[in-house]
């Protein structure tokens, strides 16, 4: 098809988007350790939730595992690292008593979290965790304190029935890809029943997280069709479809790769909002909007709010390995 013959298409490229801080820091931590280590590299849980970063890194030698005893007794003089989303403190107690060597790749943002909740539990509070069941941002979080010590609390209707031993001795912490606005809803309705619930000290809900959602609420007014690339386990990726549908947009799909859009399902449309989960790799990004230029006559309008410019530092023992742009083009292009 020539140019000509195309329908015009406005994308409207949603800034920030994609990999925040710490999906960069535990990714850049498996690449440092396979540089400084060889593979294999053993890593706990999916590094971040997109199967596109796994299969990348299991291409330069990581291996993926759920549980530490899959670590074969020939290679645990090798690193073994911690997903982003954070562990239940059993992980490295069980790791050390295996003597096996790890790298935390937790997210400071979570780790900030299991700090307050920690703090909330000191002082002799009930910790209750507005989150999801079974994520494992969540897992981690509840795994840091003595089991009964945190209650699980996901929607409105949770709290609307949530019964605590001591109503005026709470404490909440939040899981940090949530939904800024479901959030705020939750927080609300535990604090109209419970006057003396304490806040953590610090918002939990993380600065990437708010972006992004900020951003797709400003484009997508108007949009015929959002598309926001990310995996369907990750949780900041899910609420960014959410976000756009409430913001105005008809339509709102979440993808993975370019192969999955169905051509006859998109149809005609004439403005397209774009954006990406924190997992997700700007290479795919890319290769959605060629997926695009390739039927439509397409002219790409940034779409920005803020810029980021937050940078975590790697584990003490991976910061005299240099770190190269080929070394991480396998996800930015």
């Amino acid at each position: 098809m020539n140019i000509a013959a195309k329908p015009p298409l406005t994308i409207r490229l949603c800034g920030p988007r994609g990999f925040c801080a710490g999906v960069d820091r535990a990714i850049q931590i498996v690449v440092l350790a396979l540089k400084s280590y060889g593979a294999p590299v053993y890593v706990r849980h999916e590094i971040v939730h997109n199967r596109y970063v796994v299969e990348g890194l299991e291409a330069k030698g990581a291996v993926f595992v759920e549980e530490l005893n899959e670590i074969p007794e020939e290679h645990r003089a090798q690193p073994v690292v911690f997903s982003a989303h954070g562990v239940p403190k059993s992980v490295p107690e069980d790791a050390s008593a295996r003597n096996l060597f790890y790298l935390d790749a937790t997210c400071p943002l979570v780790s900030k979290v299991h700090k307050q909740a920690m703090r909330h539990n000191k002082l002799g509070r009930h910790v209750v965790l507005i989150g999801h069941a079974g994520h494992p941002e969540v897992i981690g979080t509840m795994g840091q304190l003595p089991e009964g010590s945190v209650s699980l609390i996901e929607t409105i209707e949770d709290a609307d029935v949530y019964v605590p031993a001591d109503p005026d001795n709470l404490g909440y912490v939040t899981q940090t890809t949530l939904s800024v606005d479901d959030t705020a809803g939750v927080i609300a309705r535990l604090q109209e029943r419970f006057p003396n619930l304490t806040a953590p000290s610090a918002d939990s809900i993380c600065y990437a997280t708010t972006n992004r959602q900020e951003v797709v609420k400003q484009a997508a007014p108007g949009c015929d069709l959002f598309i926001i690339v990310g995996a369907p386990n990750s949780s900041n990726s899910r609420r960014l479809v959410e976000v756009a549908l409430r913001a105005g947009a008809t339509k709102s799909l979440l993808v993975q790769r370019a192969s999955e859009l169905n051509w006859d399902e998109i149809g005609p449309i004439s403005t397209l909002g774009l954006s990406a989960g924190a997992s997700a790799p700007e290479v795919i990004v890319n290769e959605i909007i060629e997926a695009f230029r390739s039927r439509f006559d397409a002219k790409v309008e940034l779409a920005e709010t803020v810029q980021e410019n937050e940078h975590f530092l790697v584990n003490r023992e991976l910061r005299n390995i240099e770190l190269t742009t080929a070394d991480m083009a396998f996800v930015n292009g």
